[in-house]
């Protein structure tokens, strides 16, 4: 078995890729088209499954020393009263750690510490990833070619590796909702960990982090493309009359600080997650909506099960046969989930329909709402050992 891997993309899974591959012996080069990191972005929410696939990869206790535990909160309703409590306790107690939150550029910096120096190609525009031979992959950088035994591709929602393997395939398409997001720039009194508020087509939420700083997110029922010429001045007057802290974080906001993306998703399931020696990973495989928060950590779950079937598998083509038939149903399931958790959440508009929703919310016991998480963050990964 060869052992040299090319990752497309230097993001979480990308990175996350490229450490596993590490662990279990491959020579890896991340090629990432950016050409300064940055650290952008906001705030992430890492559950169990996410913990645990960064423990297998041996950053877990790092990342855990830079996040918060969310175990207080819950979800809202625009005037304050609770839908449902969050009892982060009683989720630990059933999955072994509480839903963590970290600042977005930390855990990028702690997966690229993890990375010999070397490894990290920055300013690196992929333009061709092709098997010309059986076994070897050719992929086009610049102005070179590097040969590959596997090429990883994680390179976003708006794979050009994707849709050059699947011409056919529709891409990714707006889910109905467009997020934004920022951190705060101080302290901001807030009542518990993490909250969530339900409205009508819109849904305002924050986690408390480690730095005392806070991430909220503002999720809207907009066309694709809806832009504001002031964001936050946008949102103050959407929520202005939202319960505390709702304004309070929006005050403690920079108007420059807010990031504006709409929600797309992959509806239409890929047939396969590998095309010969090539394999998509986290948004290229299957981008699914936020509203459970797996986002991230379906990406980590991918990376450790790739690695760990390369390690086990004798050849590279086992492997990755392997690695589709243990991501692709699981993942895509998921997907499946976030998309019915936006419909009967943070999508829906109806008085009557928003009505039944808060009334359900307030009946369903505590027990019962961990026991749906569970089918999520309950995973346990392949050893790389």
């Amino acid at each position: 078995m060869g052992n040299t891997a090319v990752v497309v993309g230097g993001g979480i899974g990308g990175l996350a890729a490229a450490i596993g591959l590490d662990r279990v012996g491959w020579d890896v080069t991340v090629l990432e088209r950016a050409d300064v990191l940055e650290d952008a972005g906001a705030g992430i929410s890492l559950a169990a499954n996410g913990l645990r696939a960064l423990d297998a990869l041996g950053v877990g206790e790092a990342v855990r020393e830079a996040s918060r535990g969310q175990y207080t909160g819950g979800t809202r309703t625009p005037e304050g009263r609770w839908l449902a409590r969050m009892d982060g306790s009683a989720l630990e107690e059933a999955v072994g750690t509480p839903i963590m939150g970290i600042p977005r550029a930390t855990l990028h910096r702690l997966l690229r510490d993890a990375l010999p120096t070397a490894s990290l190609v920055i300013g690196s525009e992929v333009d061709r990833v092709e098997e010309v031979v059986p076994g070897t992959v050719h992929v086009g950088c610049d102005t070179r070619v590097l040969d590959a035994d596997l090429v990883v591709a994680a390179d976003g929602i708006g794979s050009r590796v994707r849709g050059r393997l699947f011409p056919d395939h529709p891409g990714p398409v707006h889910s109905g909702s467009t997020v934004l997001r920022a951190l705060t720039e101080h302290v901001v009194d807030l009542r518990g960990d993490f909250e969530l508020t339900w409205g009508r087509g819109a849904e305002f939420g924050h986690i408390a982090l480690q730095d005392v700083r806070a991430e909220w997110h503002a999720v809207l029922n907009l066309p694709a493309g809806t832009r504001f010429a002031d964001p936050l001045a946008e949102l103050r007057r959407r929520f202005r009359t939202w319960h505390e802290p709702i304004p309070a974080l929006l005050d403690a906001t920079r108007p420059q600080a807010v990031l504006h993306h709409d929600v797309n998703e992959l509806r239409t399931p890929l047939p396969s997650f590998v095309v010969g020696r090539i394999a998509l990973l986290g948004d290229a495989a299957h981008a699914m909506t936020p509203h459970l928060g797996q986002g991230a950590c379906q990406a980590l779950e991918d990376a450790v099960t790739l690695a760990a079937a390369l390690r086990a598998e004798s050849t590279v083509d086992a492997a990755l046969a392997r690695y589709d038939a243990e991501r692709r149903p699981r993942s895509q399931a998921v997907a499946r989930a976030a998309r019915q958790a936006g419909r009967m959440g943070q999508q829906l508009s109806h008085p009557l329909a928003v009505t039944l929703r808060n009334t359900a919310m307030r009946l369903t016991p505590s027990r019962l709402a961990i026991r749906m998480l569970l089918r999520h963050h309950a995973w346990t990964p392949p050893s790389l050992n």
